[in-house]
């Protein structure tokens, strides 16, 4: 078993762009340099490339957040990809700024793109990145949750994100190999010198 399809969940617009729930594209856009293409089937932009020697799709859905499962359902259906060999990137409350994790199955902790997820797909038992964009109460805001995900991160959180996201990128190439416990390691350890 190994990953077969990546997900970045976010918005689709300008106007979403920069926003912290868009994190999952962030990753993937880097991930896919430009090759991402629109594939009306599936409702999202996708692409085919080829990982630690294994094909592997990249798929950001363009049905907004709450109905990503319509575009993760369609194409790991089409591919005859299993839940288990689907990864999803998304933004994560209940991580700090600059934390990434990975963890298979689980709830979806109120996020409304994994929720529509997890019912197109019939089960929880998909394996999850999470890039940590930190929770308004941790960081001292006022703002409420749905405000605070459909904003910028302030310059100091967008510096650590994308840290995050370069660590991550750093660890794909195992989990496209199915080398999940080591890249969990490594993504989990903090390496400073």
């Amino acid at each position: 078993m190994s990953i077969r399809l990546i997900v970045g969940l976010g918005n689709p617009g300008a106007e979403y762009e920069q926003t912290r729930h868009n994190a999952g594209f962030w990753l993937i856009d880097q991930l896919a340099r430009g090759e991402l293409k629109r594939e009306t089937r599936f409702q999202a932009l996708a692409a085919k490339t080829r990982i630690a020697g294994n094909e592997v799709w990249l798929l950001e859905p363009q049905t907004f957040m709450n109905r990503s499962g319509q575009s993760v359902g369609a194409l790991a259906r089409f591919y005859k990809i299993n839940p288990d060999e689907v990864l999803v990137v998304h933004d994560e409350l209940d991580l700090p700024p600059g934390a990434a994790k990975i963890k298979k199955g689980g709830s979806s902790g109120g996020h409304n793109g994994l929720k529509d997820i997890t019912a197109a797909l019939g089960t929880q038992d998909y394996w999850r990145l999470r890039l940590g964009i930190g929770h308004p109460r941790e960081l001292n805001l006022q703002q409420p949750v749905v405000d605070f995900v459909l904003h910028r991160p302030r310059k100091e959180e967008q510096s650590l994100i994308d840290q995050a996201i370069e660590k991550s990128l750093s660890v794909i190439a195992l989990l496209c190999e199915g080398k999940f416990e080591q890249a969990t390691m490594e993504l989990h350890t903090d390496k400073k010198s």
